[in-house]
């Protein structure tokens, strides 16, 4: 069990990740467009939740989601929806609602490293990357469902291309930090050159998460060699996979703007991503104690 002093330290050091939702909301972002999704925070039915459950309403995070989606145009209301579980750690949508349990919350805490990883990953991006990528994931799964896109393979595949896509079209620093935290969150499945799995585990509807990372790590690098150069240079990514990036970023571009770009309020995406979402570290970090 975990003692009350690292897990009070876990929700302070989360608090503080992300609070990057704190920035004030622009009134001309948080227009009728934005209404067409709603928030909800539950309650939640596990005490140990009530910490996180007040951080996330004080921080308005569900607000700072609401705005960074608001530019599109759906037909019906979505909402974002954080909640009590009973246990399960996880994330879905079900029209017309993207849930969020307070236990997924809770694993991000604890599988945030306690320090800046070699590459180059801080706590608090690993805490806001896994979060975002996760929401937008989600949020993936709501646009194809709403906006009648048609998906020719995948389903979970292409929500993952979706989430990783809506990362990249912020600014460099913002992306950088965010593609780095999500990936992040793979970093069990990947250690070791070689994976042994059952065969039922190749059954599940979401691919391999070892398969995930890659995808991730090409997308971004397809969208950005110079930027994310070092993901080939420390041999993150093989060179193999690398060569073809490039030509399946412009795939997933070109059918994002055929499919999704005509549902989006252009004026009102164009001050989402021109906003810088992601303070300074040492913002999250807060004073440091002495030794």
């Amino acid at each position: 069990m975990m003692k009350p002093i690292y897990r009070d330290l876990l929700v302070s050091l989360t608090t503080v990740c992300l609070s990057l939702f704190v920035i004030p909301v622009d009134l001309a972002i948080a227009d009728a467009q934005s209404r067409r999704i709603a928030i909800e925070y539950v309650p939640p039915k596990n005490p140990a939740h009530q910490p996180l459950y007040e951080m996330l309403k004080e921080h308005r995070v569900l607000e700072r989601l609401q705005e960074i989606f608001s530019p599109f145009q759906l037909p019906i209301e979505l909402t974002f929806k954080t909640v009590g579980c009973d246990g399960v750690s996880n994330a879905w949508y079900s029209r017309p609602t993207v849930t969020i349990c307070y236990e997924y919350l809770a694993e991000i805490q604890r599988d945030m490293p306690k320090e800046t990883t070699p590459a180059g990953v801080t706590p608090a991006d690993a805490v806001l990357g896994q979060f975002f990528y996760a929401v937008a994931h989600e949020v993936g799964h709501a646009m194809f469902d709403l906006l009648n896109v048609p998906i020719f393979g995948h389903q979970e595949d292409a929500a993952d291309q979706f989430a990783g896509y809506i990362i990249l079209q912020f600014g460099k620093a913002d992306a950088r930090r965010l593609i780095g935290g999500a990936a992040h969150s793979y970093k069990k499945y990947v250690q070791n050159p070689t994976v042994t799995a059952p065969l039922t585990a190749f059954s599940d509807e979401h691919g391999p998460p070892a398969q995930r990372y890659y995808n991730l790590l090409c997308l971004a690098y397809g969208a950005d060699p110079v930027l994310f150069a070092d993901f080939v240079d420390m041999q993150y990514l093989p060179k193999e996979r690398a060569r073809l990036c490039r030509g399946q970023y412009g795939e997933l571009n070109y059918a994002f703007h055929q499919l999704i770009a005509p549902h989006l309020d252009r004026q009102i995406a164009k001050q989402v991503m021109d906003k810088s979402w992601l303070p300074a570290d040492d913002m999250f970090l807060g004073p440091r104690k002495p030794n």
